[in-house]
């Protein structure tokens, strides 16, 4: 069964536009109950809308409905591993920041899953609520930095589309010559325009 905690206020990315806080919302997927309860004692204070689920197929029921930014899977469960999990995670949401939680001493699984981009991170079981919390605020920060350069290069690469467009429209637009002072020079016909235009 899914709970649905909403945390108090944290530090987040003010938004530009409105001056609001984003809502960060967080999946934490694990069979025991004892984990998901100490995640959420972890966790209330920190601003985020938590989530909890028992095995990947509510998760992901859950990530259906929600749109989830950070997923924390348990990585030994019943249905599949997190290693599985995450990995479903990576191909169906791909700008969901994943990290693996982990009791037994498989270290490499989670380094592998690191170097091959399918996590971001893992933690061992016990965790330290500190590193827990410093490793979230990092996870978003690095999303929040991806989404930004998404951003910048849609606004780029409009700005170069808008050139090219003004280019064809009004051919030698984009050309301007230069004396040796760095001014620039306007032919006659370009000063009987600007005079015209005026």
């Amino acid at each position: 069964m899914a709970l649905q905690v909403i945390a108090g206020s944290g530090s987040a990315v003010v938004d530009e536009k409105d001056g609001t806080r984003p809502v960060r919302r967080v999946l934490i997927v694990d069979d025991e109950d004892n984990v998901r309860n100490a995640m959420r004692r972890s966790l209330r204070k920190e601003g985020y809308e938590l989530h909890f689920a028992e095995g990947p197929n509510e998760a992901l029921g859950i990530m259906a409905e929600f749109p989830i930014d950070l997923v924390l899977s348990d990585h030994m469960m019943p249905q599949m591993t997190g290693m599985e999990f995450l990995t479903l995670v990576h191909d169906r949401y791909p700008e969901a920041m994943r990290l693996m939680l982990t009791g037994h001493a498989d270290t490499e699984t989670a380094i592998r899953a690191i170097n091959h981009g399918e996590i971001y991170r893992f933690l061992t079981k016990p965790w330290d609520d500190a590193e827990l919390k410093v490793t979230l605020f990092m996870a978003f920060e690095r999303q929040d930095l991806e989404r930004e350069n998404r951003r910048l290069l849609a606004t780029v690469r409009r700005q170069q589309m808008f050139i090219v467009s003004l280019e064809r429209e009004h051919p030698g637009i984009g050309q301007v010559m230069r004396d040796d002072n760095g001014a620039i020079v306007l032919s006659d016909d370009e000063l009987q325009q600007l005079a015209i235009a005026r």
